[in-house]
């Protein structure tokens, strides 16, 4: 006997259980506010308030360092000598047309005797309608130029203070320095005045570039004591606070300071100084003539220092030395310096340190090539500005 579909018995619904998903979520939560209560009563988690809070006690010191205390002196009497140079120019106003005097320019300077010479870098007050000095008392005067020698990038000016506010730099020297010896600069880096660093003589005997048309500046120092713009004119001292060079330079492609300065050395300061100081000018020896370029020398296959011009009733007119000149449509070299004093000269440079170290009147032997034949040529040394 055949059963019918409804003999057979009846399948019951499943049971429908908690979805995984579900059970996820709420366990993400329960962890969440978990994290969150412990981060609230954490024993190591603070505020940073504290309504208890007062001044830490002090940690003695004790002694400064010999070498602090005695920086702290050096700087102490230094400073008096230093001065702060805000070099004016003249502005038209937009509105009212009236000329005025305005700021276009600070650097560093020292006081040089009790007459008020104060003494600076050329590039300093060069091509400035007026000057202001302002001593370490915080007095300003008006600065009138004395006079200057840009080959050195050296100027002097001078103030009407009264002596008694005046404390002259103390002079050393700079023949004996030596190489990491300590040295200290003080100036006006980026008008902020009386700053001091400190360093070490760095090098000795460098030559810097200052204008394309004057000679480079020879036997200069370089020290790694900071100088930055506005340091310029200022003192760098020995460590027994005296004036060994004034700071000129930074070799630097930012135009702050990199570790590389330079200074004029003392020695050339005390030389040429004084004599701006009488006649408002130097006049060193010279032989009157301007000579060729090193380049245009090579382009010639001039083997020295290649004379272009001689100057009227000069030394070198005098001694019959010849200028370069054009004959016939083609150029005739003139005399070429190979030797000074029986010392070879290869370059202009070499030339023109020869003839620091001369006198006017001395006699000096120039040894020329001309017309492809050597000759020596005795010339007494004029002055020369």
């Amino acid at each position: 006997m055949s059963a019918s579909f409804d003999d057979y018995p009846q399948r019951l619904p499943r049971k429908q259980g908690v979805s995984p998903t579900l059970v996820v979520l709420c366990l993400l939560s329960l962890l969440l506010a978990f994290v969150s209560i412990l981060w609230q009563f954490w024993p190591f988690h603070r505020s940073g308030l504290d309504v208890n809070a007062e001044p830490r006690p002090i940690t003695p010191r004790g002694e400064l360092w010999d070498i602090e205390k005695s920086t702290i002196a050096l700087y102490s009497e230094a400073r008096k000598s230093v001065v702060h140079i805000t070099r004016l120019g003249l502005q038209r106003d937009m509105y009212s047309l009236n000329v005025m005097k305005v700021p276009v320019g600070t650097g560093s300077g020292f006081l040089w005797d009790k007459d008020g010479h104060v003494v600076s870098n050329y590039h300093v007050i060069a091509g400035a309608a007026e000057t202001e000095v302002t001593l370490s008392d915080g007095s300003t005067w008006k600065g009138r130029v004395v006079g200057s020698y840009p080959d050195k990038d050296i100027a002097v000016l001078v103030i009407d203070a009264p002596g008694n506010r005046l404390r002259p730099m103390p002079v050393g020297r700079s023949n004996d320095l030596q190489v990491g010896q300590m040295a200290f600069a003080i100036g006006n880096p980026f008008g902020l005045d009386q700053t001091l660093t400190s360093g070490i003589i760095s090098a000795l005997g460098r030559e810097i570039e200052t204008d394309k048309d004057r000679p480079p500046i020879r036997n200069v120092i370089q020290t790694d004591a900071a100088i930055n713009p506005g340091n310029s004119g200022g003192p760098l001292l020995d460590s027994a606070g005296r004036l060994i060079g004034m700071n000129t330079a930074i070799y630097s492609p930012s135009g702050s300071s990199s570790g590389i300065g330079f200074a004029i050395p003392v020695d050339d300061i005390n030389l040429y100084v004084p004599q701006i100081i009488r006649e408002g000018k130097v006049t060193r020896p010279g032989l009157g003539v301007r000579v060729a370029s090193d380049q245009l020398a090579q382009q010639f296959n001039a083997p020295g220092v290649l004379i272009m011009d001689v100057i009227p009733d000069s030394p070198a007119a005098k001694a019959g030395l010849q200028p370069t000149r054009r004959e016939r449509g083609r150029i005739r070299l003139g005399d070429i310096i190979t030797k000074f004093n029986g010392e070879p000269i290869e370059k202009a440079t070499d030339l023109f340190a020869k003839l620091e170290k001369q006198q006017v009147g001395a006699t000096v032997q120039l040894t020329i090539i001309r017309d492809n034949q050597e000759l020596v040529v005795p010339v007494v040394l004029g002055p020369v500005e």
